[in-house]
């Protein structure tokens, strides 16, 4: 059928659905397609991750990013992708919940440039932040966290940017995990983690903030996290 989705676009529902989740419509697979060849392209002379392979971008970035998204609970309306990088998790997350107002964070003028042409290209909504995420002075309902460098403190100060009984979603790993839940302290409850597709290791940890007494840390400015990716 002419409606159905092809070459990458068919391959990444493939892979949802090996993961268990249920595949994409076939407008926002070519979209995710389109996503794809903009990466590669952009990649091959940025380096926005070590990852090069097509396969493994979908299946590694592609289909945990889309997991992510799926578990972002009901209710979300502002949510911020702290170290966005190459837009991962942000841009699936805009992609598939379009209801939800996604500010991309990257503080690397390379890596922020992307990330607009990604919007641009891409004819989705989210907006880009170029400068330090913790520099914000706006809250949001949801504040997404995945491989950057140093990460304890990137999850203090991730948390500062969470609203009151908003939510903080880590992609880390089983044996980090621990650590992670506690780096912004007793404000925060966790009371889910989703496995992520592909791996026993690798986890998606969601923390809570208190709706009341909950207050921001005052710190001196910090140099930026680097995405890993």
């Amino acid at each position: 059928m002419s409606g159905e989705p092809s070459g990458a676009a068919a391959r990444l529902n493939e892979l949802l659905a090996e993961a268990g989740l249920a595949p994409l419509a076939s407008a926002q697979a070519s979209v995710f397609e389109r996503y794809l060849t903009l990466f590669v392209r952009w990649n091959a002379r940025l380096n926005l991750s070590a990852i090069r392979d097509e396969e493994a971008i979908l299946r590694r970035h592609f289909v945990e990013s889309i997991a992510c998204a799926r578990a972002i609970p009901a209710g979300i309306a502002t949510l911020l992708d702290f170290g966005s990088g190459a837009g991962l998790p942000g841009i699936p997350i805009a992609l598939v919940r379009p209801e939800i107002a996604v500010t991309l964070a990257e503080s690397q003028g390379k890596k922020a440039a992307f990330l607009r042409e990604a919007v641009r290209v891409l004819g989705i909504g989210a907006k880009v932040h170029s400068g330090r995420a913790e520099l914000l002075t706006r809250t949001f309902d949801c504040v997404t966290l995945r491989a950057v460098d140093r990460m304890p403190q990137a999850v203090e100060d991730a948390a500062a940017l969470v609203a009151p009984g908003g939510w903080l979603m880590l992609m880390t790993t089983r044996s980090e995990m621990s650590t992670l839940q506690t780096a912004p302290g007793p404000a925060f409850t966790w009371p889910r983690v989703v496995e992520l597709p592909g791996s026993n290791e690798r986890v998606l940890a969601l923390g809570q903030r208190q709706s009341s007494g909950a207050t921001q840390p005052e710190s001196a400015p910090r140099s930026a996290p680097a995405r890993s990716t």
